[in-house]
């Protein structure tokens, strides 16, 4: 039980570091950790139970719960909260001062979790790489239109919206939640919100990112447990095409424009390379009852 803790906590640890960067996602780091699809069933277990209650069915609600994989759950959470707010203001600092090498970084972890993920589909067919495929262009083409422009003092309303927009990419490996908030213009105001600790402004993001999670973990969960592989292979898609916004030139993860590469090409792939094999060390955590292979 001790160990399935300390892997939750250094698990969502992980996934929080990647959901603050713009192009990677904590639903790439589950995915690689082979925890994705009981991270999704029991997001749905826990948002069919607040369904429940506001429909003052008590006895259905403790019936969801139950359900829940707590010992997992609780850990990761606060795992991923831990990177919030440790490793918040260093990022914004990297994204600002590093953005090739830290563009880099993640573009490697991204590629390798895509071999990881590939290795996850049960039966492989043709049409699963199709679906790859078409994913994965029209995701790459959509990033090419870049991010929108910052949304300078927004209404706590804005802050609802763009947290139930976030969440549904957070839980997506491939695009993330920072990506969805900088193409519309957020990304900058919530990472300020949260360096600043403006907690009404934290409250409302978070009131959003709750509603947009358990609506969107029903339809998740549903198509996961109907059709597996196919699912599984536009996730892998969403990962191949976002690689675009990790491109490390010219502008790293914030731009989504592609260039040449530059001087720095040697110490670009050095980055990717320690990114992969950050991801080899992540699938170390993987459960032994629940091999990535």
């Amino acid at each position: 039980m001790l160990r399935q803790v300390v892997r939750s906590l250094f698990g969502g640890f992980f996934m929080g570091t990647a959901d603050l960067v713009p192009g990677v996602s904590g639903g790439t780091i589950a995915l690689v950790l082979g925890i994705y699809e009981r991270l999704v069933a029991s997001i749905k277990e826990g948002s069919s139970a607040l369904g429940a209650l506001l429909r003052a069915d008590v006895r259905r609600a403790v019936d969801h719960l139950g359900r829940v994989e707590w010992l997992f759950l609780v850990p990761l959470l606060v795992g991923i909260l831990t990177a919030v707010i440790a490793l918040s203001s260093f990022l914004e600092r990297q994204l600002e001062e590093r953005p090739t090498i830290l563009a880099a970084v993640f573009l490697g972890l991204v590629l390798a979790s895509i071999v990881i993920a590939s290795r996850m589909i049960k039966v492989p067919a043709r049409s699963h790489l199709f679906v790859g495929l078409i994913v994965a262009v029209v995701v790459f083409l959509l990033l090419g239109v870049g991010e929108g422009r910052e949304a300078g003092d927004p209404a706590l309303i804005v802050f609802f919206g763009s947290g139930a927009l976030a969440i549904c990419a957070m839980i997506l490996p491939g695009i993330s939640g920072s990506l969805i908030l900088l193409m519309l213009g957020m990304y900058a105001p919530v990472l300020s919100a949260v360096t600043d600790r403006s907690y009404l402004t934290i409250v409302v993001f978070t009131a959003g990112a709750v509603l947009g999670l358990a609506v969107f973990s029903q339809i998740l969960n549903w198509a996961l447990e109907h059709h597996h592989d196919v699912v599984l292979a536009g996730l892998i898609g969403l990962m191949a095409g976002s690689t675009r916004v990790l491109w490390p030139w010219p502008g790293g993860v914030e731009s989504p424009a592609l260039g040449a590469p530059g001087d720095d090409w040697f110490v670009a792939v050095l980055a990717a390379g320690i990114g992969a094999v950050v991801v080899y060390l992540i699938t170390r955590l993987a459960p032994d009852d629940e091999p990535i292979n």
